[in-house]
């Protein structure tokens, strides 16, 4: 049986979780969080984004170094929550769950929590993923406090909701 490591990091953020997780719903996002570390510049997901998309693309560190090819299946999707299965590379389980807990009107708290598939990689595997929690974020906060201060009105459509 394989031994999983939980990998888990939660940030408050200054905007709605209805909004936070509809922006996590897309391909943009995910490209923006992790850049400049890795990138994925032909990262499509088939249309609409419903539980049982899968996507596969290229990993690039800092847009130079080719990697594996990384692959993600949407499994849940649900108003305040994402979770996905991915796999590629050193990367045999990546169960990833995204939440976004309302904690008032225009602020939520996101927390990442990935399950990994311990093996003879799961040491450096469970580095990079806190590492790259740290970065995303980093990057999270500084683009959610962009929108919060940008005098858009960030309320969720109804064309947000899954």
């Amino acid at each position: 049986m394989e031994r999983v490591t939980k990998v888990t990091l939660t940030t408050e953020l200054p905007i709605g979780a209805e909004v936070a997780c509809a922006l996590a719903r897309t391909p943009e996002l995910f490209l923006h969080l992790v850049a400049p570390i890795l990138t994925a510049p032909h990262l499509r997901f088939p249309q609409p984004v419903v539980p049982g998309v899968e996507a596969s693309a290229r990993l690039w560190w800092f847009g130079a170094l080719p990697t594996w090819r990384h692959h993600l299946r949407l499994v849940r999707l649900e108003p305040h929550s994402i979770y996905t299965n991915e796999w590629g590379g050193p990367v045999r389980t990546w169960n990833h769950l995204l939440t976004f807990e309302p904690i008032g009107e225009s602020r939520c708290r996101y927390t990442d929590e990935i399950e990994l598939g311990d093996g003879p990689r799961g040491i450096p595997v469970a580095l990079f993923a806190r590492l790259m929690f740290r970065h995303r974020h980093r990057r999270w906060r500084k683009l959610a406090t962009l929108l919060a201060n940008s005098g858009l009105d960030l309320r969720p459509s109804p064309t947000d909701r899954p």
